[in-house]
């Protein structure tokens, strides 16, 4: 364990940290931050631990955090300290929290997925906005799933945004990308367990409630404005639709995949 205290702008950390607001530099270094005490206590309670924390000088003593900060240096984690302004600097908020982690990305391929350990699975298809992403995660972690499969080209789950919005459900559920033509072909692998692909869609769709959904049940969600391709609709196992009772013709991505995911739960259940 090793602690630092850091008063310059200029310093090689500051600069590092900053960078990882930036998608490419969290892809490229597969690190990314964690901003605020509530989301740091999730973490370690889900038995993950950043390799930096990064806490501002001048700080009010809590409990949580001194526990947290001896976790991290009982675990040859590294404590620095610096100002507030400086944590502005990195997070790039004006109201910056007062303690942020450094977190390695956790493995995000197919192969870490165990189908058979959870009876419902959200996938989502070219899903772009963070917010929507996190929702989905927490959602997941709502309804007991195993986690959420990003299909394409979608948000990215350790954005400071999906994070946030994931209320620490991205340190509890099971986060894993592929391509579609990699993800199709893993779903429908002979001894691997099977599993129904489920859809909210218009195309020779049942009603969602009675729909004869089967574990472990996948239920894919599209992009917020385009929806799913009709290619990847054919190849769902069900299509469901939800009645629109408004104006409004669609539901928003995450809250339709919540719908279908309490239904589905409820289906199983019973």
């Amino acid at each position: 364990m090793t602690r630092t205290h850091i008063s310059g702008f200029s310093n090689p950390t500051v600069k590092y940290l900053r960078s990882l607001r930036d998608k490419k530099h969290r892809r490229r270094t597969g690190q990314f931050l964690v901003e605020g005490l509530r989301l740091l206590e999730d973490a370690r309670e889900s038995g993950r631990l950043p390799r930096e924390l990064v806490m501002a000088e001048a700080r009010e003593p809590h409990e949580l955090l001194t526990r947290l900060e001896n976790e991290v240096a009982a675990a040859g984690g590294e404590i620095i300290t610096t100002t507030p302004d400086i944590l502005t600097k990195i997070t790039g908020k004006s109201n910056s929290q007062s303690v942020i982690g450094l977190f390695d990305e956790f493995d995000t391929s197919l192969a870490q997925i165990n189908r058979n350990a959870a009876p419902i699975w959200l996938v989502a298809q070219e899903l772009r906005d963070p917010g929507n992403l996190g929702t989905m995660l927490r959602t997941s972690d709502a309804v007991g799933a195993g986690g959420v499969i990003l299909i394409d080209d979608c948000a990215d789950p350790f954005s400071a945004e999906a994070v946030r919005a994931s209320m620490g459900a991205v340190f509890t559920q099971k986060v894993a990308r592929a391509r579609w033509d990699e993800f199709l072909p893993w779903l429908r692998a002979d001894g691997g367990g099977g599993g129904q692909l489920v859809a909210a869609s218009l195309r020779d769709a049942v009603p969602y409630r009675g729909a004869a959904y089967e574990g472990p049940c996948f239920i894919l969600v599209g992009n917020e404005s385009q929806g799913l391709p009709e290619a990847y609709e054919a190849e769902c196992d069900l299509r469901v639709t939800m009645p629109m009772r408004g104006r409004a013709d669609s539901l928003n991505a995450a809250v339709a995949g919540a719908v279908l995911a309490y239904e589905v739960l409820a289906s199983l259940e019973g």
